[in-house]
């Protein structure tokens, strides 16, 4: 290597070395952060009713972030995976940046539509979010967010291990 390319070489490690591993500590400081707020509300949920916390998966997180950017370059459909895990699925249109916390209060809102004695949602309403964060085998959590490239908003995509919403078992 000769020494011009030795010098530049020298040079970027000095100059853009630490802004390149400040940026990935603040991205890290980012994901921990969205990582508290998602199991914040899911957990909050759960003590509700009496249930254990989940944990951060980060598999589980890497799963829907893969998801997530999958859906979001091609019209950001709220289409499931169909993969090992349980799913729940958030869209917010405009040009909000949607957080964790506001899509796992909706799921969780949906409490008032489920009767635990019928293990059924109210006609008309959807409750099977909520029953996936109260689900009582479930663990662990991981979730991503993901801006739709077409400018129509955020998919906000949280997996579940072990997966619930069993037909005919009761989440707790």
């Amino acid at each position: 290597m000769g020494s011009v390319a030795k010098f530049l070489l020298a040079f970027l490690c000095i100059n853009i070395w630490p802004q390149a591993t400040e940026a990935l500590r603040f991205q890290f400081r980012v994901q921990t952060a969205n990582a508290h707020d998602f199991l914040r509300v899911h957990n909050n949920a759960r003590k509700q009713i009496g249930l254990p916390p989940l944990e951060w998966d980060e598999k589980l997180a890497e799963f829907a972030r893969h998801t997530a950017n999958l859906r979001a370059v091609s019209g950001c459909g709220m289409i499931h995976s169909n993969g090992p895990y349980g799913e729940n699925i958030f869209w917010g249109g405009g040009k909000q940046l949607w957080g964790g916390r506001f899509a796992v209060k909706s799921w969780s809102h949906e409490k008032k539509f489920y009767n635990h004695k019928t293990n059924s949602c109210v006609p008309g309403h959807m409750c099977g979010h909520y029953t996936q964060i109260v689900w009582k085998d479930t663990k662990r959590v991981g979730c991503a967010r993901a801006a739709c490239t077409n400018g129509g908003g955020h998919l906000i995509i949280c997996n579940y291990d072990p997966p619930g919403n069993w037909l005919g078992e009761k989440p707790y």
